[in-house]
C-alpha cells in the first residue's frame, strides 16, 4: 500500500491506494444508503488495518506443511488492541477484527459540547495490560481534534504507551490539535479535507459519520 507525504505539522500517513480512494469517493456520496455506508466503512477499515499493523512484532516457529517441516513466522503474542471512540468508532472495528480477530477491544465514550466543541467523557472500558499493548485508537473523523486528544490523554493516564490514531477523514485543524497535545502519536488517515465549517463539521467531508453508519438523524 503506497502512502503520500503530508505537508501538515504532525506528518500523518495519508493512505493513497486506488481502492481506498475509490471507496472513499463512494462513501462521501449523499445518495449512498446506510447499508452501503456500513459496507464501505468496513472495507476501508480492513485496508487501513493493513497499514496500522504493518510493524507488529513477529517470531519464528516450526510448523509442518503437507510436505515437510519448516521454519515460519507468526505474530509474537497478543500485542495489539483496538480502542473505539464511541459511537462512530465502532463502525471501523468490524474490518479490523476480520484481520486481527484475537485483539481485545476497548471503548471510550465522548460527546462534543455543542457550544464549546470540547469533548466530554461519559464511558470508559479498556482491555487489560494496556501498558504493554499497541493501542490502535479508531474514530472515522478527526475534525477539531478535541475528542481524539481527550481520548489519547485518558489512555495515557491509564498507562497506554504505544498509541496510534486511525481515521477516515481529517482536517488541518484536527492534525494541528493532535500535534500540539500528542506529538508522539502517529496518525493514519485516508484524506485530509479542506477544513471545518462554523459548526465544526468537516468540509467537504461525508456528513455525520455516526448518523450515516447507524441510520439516525
Amino acid at each position: 500500500m503506497t502512502t503520500q507525504p503530508s505537508p501538515f505539522a504532525s506528518s500523518p500517513i495519508v493512505l493513497d491506494h486506488p481502492l481506498i480512494r475509490h471507496k472513499l469517493t463512494r462513501l462521501r456520496k449523499v445518495e449512498t444508503s446506510t447499508a452501503g455506508v456500513r459496507r464501505l466503512v468496513r472495507e476501508l477499515s480492513l485496508l487501513m488495518c493493513y497499514e496500522a499493523t504493518r510493524d507488529l512484532p513477529m517470531e519464528t516457529v516450526e510448523i509442518t506443511t503437507p510436505l515437510e517441516t519448516m521454519q515460519a513466522e507468526q505474530l509474537a503474542g497478543p500485542d495489539v488492541c483496538f480502542i473505539s471512540i464511541l459511537r462512530a468508532g465502532n463502525g471501523l472495528l468490524d474490518g479490523m477484527l476480520d484481520l486481527v480477530p484475537f485483539a481485545p477491544v476497548g471503548h471510550i465514550g465522548l460527546y462534543r459540547d455543542p457550544e464549546t466543541l470540547e469533548a466530554v467523557e461519559y464511558y470508559l472500558k479498556l482491555p487489560s495490560q494496556i501498558s504493554s499493548r499497541r493501542c490502535v485508537v479508531v474514530d472515522p473523523m478527526l475534525a477539531t481534534g478535541h475528542s481524539a486528544a481527550a481520548a489519547l490523554t485518558r489512555l495515557k493516564e491509564k498507562g497506554a504507551k504505544r498509541l496510534l490514531f486511525v481515521c477516515l477523514l481529517s482536517t488541518p485543524e484536527g492534525i494541528a490539535c493532535l500535534k500540539e497535545h500528542h506529538p508522539d502519536v502517529p496518525v493514519i488517515t485516508c484524506a485530509i479535507d479542506r477544513g471545518l465549517d462554523e459548526h465544526g463539521y468537516i468540509r467537504p467531508g461525508l456528513g455525520d459519520a455516526g448518523d450515516r453508519l447507524f441510520g439516525t438523524k
